[in-house]
């Protein structure tokens, strides 16, 4: 464990972990649940640092079934997922709770919507500078490189630092 990062908390046997433990990896990510000779086994969930988590059940290692919930409460279900598809472009909580009144966008499913440093876009698990074609994530550590491909993508799809948001404006008094 001290090579890796990694932690357990649990049962063992043998040697093993095996029974019932808490796995940590140094990402932040951490998996509650059963386990048998060292590996994931039976029952047992994956918490992600972002608030996400996955609920499975385990064969030596293995999910076998399980189902994903994103951070929001959206879970996904493949056959019938009707979020975000080509035909219906709603942000999970409009779904929930219903469209905006007219004149208030919804532009991010974050309420309050995320800061974006001036210059950048919000490309989902980041920020994308332009001028240096570089992603950093939200903590600002550097991610990847964009590509022609992704830079296009972005640039075209993603919201911008500089963005003036509009929306509703009450009528003021006078």
């Amino acid at each position: 464990m001290e090579y890796t990062g990694s932690n357990y908390d649990g049962d063992y046997k043998n040697g093993r972990m095996e029974g019932k433990g808490l796995y940590d990896f140094p990402t932040g990510t951490r998996y509650e649940g059963e386990m048998n000779d060292g590996m994931f086994h039976g029952q047992g969930t994956i918490f992600f640092p972002n608030g996400s988590k996955y609920v499975a059940k385990w064969e030596n290692g293995i999910a076998v079934d399980g189902k994903y919930t994103f951070a929001d409460g959206l879970e996904y279900d493949e056959p019938e997922w009707l979020y975000c598809d080509g035909y219906d472009r709603r942000f999970f909580t409009e779904i929930c709770n219903g469209l905006q009144p007219a004149g208030r966008s919804q532009l991010t499913n974050r309420v309050p919507p995320r800061e974006i440093p001036e210059g950048c876009y919000d490309c989902g698990d980041g920020f994308y500078n332009p001028k240096t074609r570089v992603v950093i994530d939200y903590n600002k550590k550097f991610l990847r490189n964009a590509d022609d491909d992704e830079h296009d993508w972005i640039v075209k799809t993603c919201r911008k630092g500089w963005d003036e948001i509009v929306g509703y404006k009450p009528k003021l008094e006078a």
